[in-house]
């Protein structure tokens, strides 16, 4: 029976990079994927149904809330996100280790169910940075990003639950920061 994976939960503002830095670490270490979360939300511009998220109505998210499909869900910025509960346990019994890039709420209740869950905190350099990076990224309005930045108040105080903290500040150091955690628990 191959040795169980490892899931590394990653989460932090709204902006701060979360799924570049996963896209920069993957591919990894043999036997690391990433978990496609489910979201309400509608796609933003060059995402795909099944790579990025998958985009399911409020109807359909909320059939799986009932069928108990969710490792766990959390309304965000108006919007639902969930993690699909039966590609995470099957595949961390088949030994492959997942990364999961969620907010806040998400990775909480991740922590409460899966206690040996890795969890990796992902804060901004400065707010100022971070309302610089949601602005550029121009996929929400004035009162959506200061939202946004208002919850990052909230969200940075709950750095300390996390097993690991990274400012990223600079891409490339934070995805080498990222890897070396990766790293340090899968060989």
């Amino acid at each position: 029976m191959p040795k169980k994976g490892k899931l590394f939960v990653i989460s932090g503002p709204s902006g701060v990079g979360k799924d570049t830095l996963v896209g920069l670490v993957l591919p990894g270490p043999a036997n690391l994927e990433r978990v496609v979360t489910a979201t309400t939300r509608p796609p933003r511009p060059g995402e795909r149904d099944g790579i990025n998220y998958w985009f399911l109505t409020a109807e359909e998210f909320e059939r799986r809330i009932k069928a108990n499909e969710f490792l766990e869900w959390a309304v965000v910025h108006g919007n639902r996100y969930g993690t699909p509960a039966p590609a995470v346990s099957e595949k961390l019994a088949h030994g492959i280790s997942l990364i999961l890039a969620i907010d806040i709420q998400g990775a909480k209740s991740i922590r409460d169910e899966m206690g040996e869950a890795v969890t990796i905190f992902i804060a901004p350099p400065s707010f100022k940075e971070l309302e610089e990076r949601l602005r550029g990224r121009s996929t929400e309005c004035d009162a959506e990003i200061n939202g946004r930045i208002e919850a990052a108040e909230d969200e940075m105080a709950q750095m300390d639950k996390y097993d690991y903290a990274i400012v990223n500040t600079e891409i490339e150091q934070a995805a080498g920061e990222l890897k070396q955690i990766i790293e340090s628990h899968t060989s």
